[in-house]
């Protein structure tokens, strides 16, 4: 086959080289189209386009295929913890037993913020939502960690990175809190990274929890709910050139630090059609509110003069199951009994999900449940509320933002992101 495409435009061709990767479709390399030419190519939506190379996400929609570092994410979730799985983004390795403890201590340790963050918080009203108040506080860091904003080492980005991945959930607990107006709680050294963040989530001060009247203890984090939230951060932790993704790494092409590039991936990420979906899913569920309102709803959905969409179904690259969605799937049926999910939105879910896969207008579209149509309820059953699903998947998402920063900042042919238009205006 030609190692070169051809671009016949009325008696002009031009040709370009075509460049392959380890997988994935082969990629025609069009950087000077427009100088060769005087036109450009026009994708909306980036439908077509590859805007970068990376060595750290690899997925194939067709196939429902999702590796990180070239490890399928059903090996991962099976064998690993999500520090492990933050090492191997961060250092393109698995660590060895002694590395991942070594990771683990230092992020344990890392997970404080500056006490003047009290004050950042409580100037936010109560009623602000967890990701304005997060997006904010990333942004903060940058002024109590200033030593970081022009990185030119390994051991700084290494630096960089540990330190922003440990104090995600910790600022993430606090905006929680302080929807409540409670006091903070400070992390513990002695818990892991998501036992930790659940622990700063419902913990009283002093490190107690609540007791129910005639409880002999208080209640604490259960090892299932662990697993269960830390299968979720793993399988958020990085998705290839997503929207926010793509923002992380086009706010780093203008040589800004990296706090200012998680801060516009957390708010990239906070949209309804990205992060935000299972928020959604959670909100629609509830809407249709019984079994019986399912097919009035499904129907709706099919109607192409009815505004209403099913949350939770289809996905952008995926046109198979999503995988992630598989293995969250899984999940929930385990949590159902001993973690007490919602059994009507349970029920709800599964009617949805039984028609979704067996109806034509769903099947010849693709429109599979995708990772947030589970996600929702397995967050809620750990009594996480609705408006924290979000900062649930910055938390996951963070060790794949700064991941992919490095990668772009450690590429000597990197240039600013910087489309073109068709104008139409006069």
């Amino acid at each position: 086959m030609s190692k070169t495409a051809k671009i016949q435009i009325g008696e002009e061709t031009y040709e370009y080289p075509i460049l392959e990767g380890t997988r994935g479709p082969k990629v025609v390399d069009i950087r000077s189209f427009y100088k060769d030419s005087g036109m450009f190519t026009f994708d909306p939506g980036f439908t077509s386009t590859a805007s970068c190379k990376s060595e750290i996400t690899f997925i194939n929609g067709e196939k429902g295929e999702l590796r990180y570092r070239g490890y399928k994410i059903e090996d991962l979730v099976k064998e690993h913890n999500y520090i492990d799985i933050c090492y191997l983004l961060l250092h393109a390795k698995l660590p060895t037993k002694e590395q991942s403890l070594e990771f683990d201590n230092e992020l344990r340790h890392r997970a404080f913020v500056d006490e003047g963050f009290k004050n950042l918080f409580n100037a936010f009203p109560r009623t602000a939502h967890p990701m304005a108040m997060l997006s904010s506080a990333v942004t903060a860091l940058s002024a109590f960690y200033f030593d970081h904003l022009n990185i030119t080492d390994d051991l700084g980005f290494e630096e960089m990175a540990t330190r922003i991945i440990a104090k995600i959930p910790t600022l993430s607990a606090i905006a929680y809190r302080r929807t409540l107006g409670i006091p903070l709680i400070y992390p513990d050294i002695d818990r892991y990274f998501t036992e930790n963040f659940l622990y700063m989530m419902r913990a009283y001060p002093g490190g107690k929890f609540h007791r129910e009247v005639g409880q002999i203890a208080p209640t604490t984090v259960k090892e299932i709910e662990v697993k269960a939230l830390d299968t979720i951060f793993t399988l958020h932790a990085d998705h290839e050139q997503n929207a926010s993704t793509t923002t992380v790494r086009t706010v780093a092409s203008t040589g800004a630090h990296p706090y200012a590039a998680i801060s516009a991936g957390i708010n990239a990420l906070w949209g309804r059609a990205h992060g935000g979906a299972n928020e959604s899913v959670i909100a629609q569920l509830e809407m249709i509110g019984d079994v019986k309102n399912v097919d009035k709803y499904i129907k709706k959905a099919k109607d192409p003069n009815d505004p209403f969409r099913l949350m939770g179904f289809g996905h952008r690259v995926y046109k198979n199951f999503d995988p992630r969605a598989k293995i969250l799937k899984k999940l929930q049926d385990q949590l159902k009994e001993e973690l007490k999910l919602d059994s009507r939105l349970l029920e709800i879910a599964h009617k949805i999900e039984e028609i979704a896969l067996r109806d034509e207008y769903f099947v010849k579209r693709n429109l599979y449940p995708n990772i947030d149509f589970y996600s929702g309820v397995i967050l809620s059953a750990l009594g996480i509320p609705r408006n924290m699903f979000t900062a649930i998947f910055v938390i996951g998402r963070t060790v794949g933002w700064i991941s992919q920063w490095m990668e772009f900042k450690k590429d000597p042919k990197a240039k600013i992101a910087r489309p073109r238009q068709l104008y139409l205006g006069d």
